[in-house]
C-alpha cells in the first residue's frame, strides 16, 4: 500500500510540474507526458512533427520506458538520430488500468533517473 501511496505522490508532483512547463497549469494526460518524452529521446526538440512522426515518437518512448523492465533493448540511433529498439520479451496481457499503473510507474522512474523529480 505504501507504494501505491508513494506512486501517486510522485505522479501528481510529475504531473504538476510538467503541465506548468508545457501546458499553461493544464493537467497533462498519460499520453502527452509519453509523447513528451519521445520528443525527449530523439532529442529534437525545436522542430514540428508530422503525424507519422508522432506515433514513432509514442513508440520511441514506450520502449524507453519500458526498458528498464526488460521488455525492450536499445539498439542503434538511424542516420536522422532517431532510436531503434528491439523486443526482449513480450509485454504481458495487462488490463487497461494495469498498462496505466506499469506507465505512470515507468514515467515515474525515467523522470526520477533523469532528476527533474525525487
Amino acid at each position: 500500500m505504501a507504494r501505491d501511496i508513494e506512486l501517486k505522490e510522485r505522479w501528481d508532483v510529475l504531473v504538476t510540474k510538467l503541465s506548468s512547463q508545457f501546458a499553461d497549469g493544464d493537467p497533462l494526460e498519460l499520453d502527452a507526458i509519453i509523447y513528451l518524452v519521445g520528443v525527449q529521446e530523439l532529442g529534437q526538440l525545436h522542430r514540428d512533427f508530422k503525424k507519422d512522426e508522432k506515433v514513432n515518437l509514442m513508440h520511441i518512448a514506450i520502449c524507453r520506458l519500458l526498458e528498464p523492465y526488460g521488455y525492450y533493448e536499445f539498439e542503434f540511433f538511424d542516420e536522422e538520430g532517431w532510436p531503434h529498439y528491439t523486443i526482449k520479451e513480450e509485454l504481458p496481457t495487462l488490463k487497461s488500468g494495469e498498462q496505466s499503473i506499469l506507465m505512470k510507474e515507468a514515467l515515474v522512474g525515467y523522470f526520477l533517473e533523469k532528476q527533474y523529480i525525487n
